[in-house]
């Protein structure tokens, strides 16, 4: 959801009038890793950790912007860009990395939907470059997809590779919804996404800024990333005030672990943050968000 460069700035400042009233507790551990300082980078809307390359995130900006994904290290410096063969950036939201036996991909969500228009979505799958360097790639699959009852703005979606299924959360009704596809969807079919479950114990904003800003307020729990930890033990969920950590029990699918409440925290300060990806080991998370230049956030949950 694309924001002028002061209007980041002054939701930032002003959703932290509203933290106090909601007061979930800080993380047990954030530091601000890097900065991303390129001129290219000013929309972040989508981050991922490669399964390839040590040290190095994926990363992508929002609709409006070229279709193309960057590599940049975890201090925030580009390191290569890729140019997208046959995938237009309509409203590119998220992006999550996973292994298929010895083959690592990216899946890059095109599922905004800021207007409630589109009647459906497409995720395009990448297998991740083996060399950094500017080129260009083509998805090896796109999975195209629609809601069961009409159009969605999502901006999480995170990909359980084992289970065969990727998830998708909605962003602004509340509760949010959780979808699953199949992440291994028969080409040229549009499949139809399936509504599963409800996501519990999403931090609301106080009554102080709901009086005063009712708008501004309504932005704060909105669901903007979601990433499963290389354990499959956690779905990570961003929302712009908080990050939120569903456990999954032992043979309990995702549908059951959202339904409890989460672990939840206030997030640090992120301009519009709408990326998340956990690392390639899971001891912790990146966040970022719509900004340059764009702090950097590496953040570890309770053990």
């Amino acid at each position: 959801m694309p924001l002028s460069p002061f209007s980041r700035a002054a939701t930032a400042a002003t959703l932290l009038l509203g933290l106090a009233a909601c007061s979930p507790p800080p993380l047990p551990f954030a530091r601000l890793a890097g900065l991303v300082t390129s001129a290219e980078l000013d929309e972040i809307s989508g981050l991922a950790a490669s399964r390839v390359h040590d040290d190095v995130l994926w990363v992508h900006n929002d609709s409006g912007n070229p279709a193309r994904l960057y590599a940049i290290s975890r201090r925030g410096r580009l390191l290569a860009r890729y140019d997208i063969r046959g995938a237009r950036n309509i409203d590119w939201e998220d992006l999550a990395s996973f292994s298929q036996g010895r083959h690592h991909y990216l899946l890059l969500a095109d599922t905004g939907d800021n207007g409630g228009q589109r009647r459906d979505f497409a995720l395009h799958v990448f297998e991740e470059p083996a060399v950094l360097m500017d080129g260009t790639l083509a998805p090896v699959r796109t999975i195209r997809a629609r809601w069961p009852d009409g159009p969605r703005d999502c901006e999480a979606v995170a990909v359980d590779a084992a289970a065969g299924q990727v998830l998708l959360v909605s962003k602004k009704r509340m509760p949010p919804e959780l979808f699953t596809l199949p992440l291994n969807a028969p080409p040229g079919l549009v499949v139809e996404a399936r509504r599963v479950g409800r996501l519990s114990g999403v931090p609301q904003v106080g009554a102080e800024l709901r009086r005063k800003d009712p708008k501004l307020a309504s932005l704060f729990a909105q669901v903007t990333a979601a990433d499963i930890s290389p354990d499959r033990r956690t779905l990570a969920v961003l929302t712009y005030g908080s990050v939120l950590f569903y456990r999954r029990e032992e043979g309990q699918g995702w549908a059951d672990a959202v339904a409890h409440a989460p672990e939840t925290h206030d997030i640090p300060l992120i301009p519009q943050a709408e990326a998340l990806g956990w690392s390639a080991g899971g001891a912790g998370l990146y966040a970022t968000g719509e900004s340059r230049p764009a702090p950097l956030f590496y953040l570890v949950p309770q053990q």
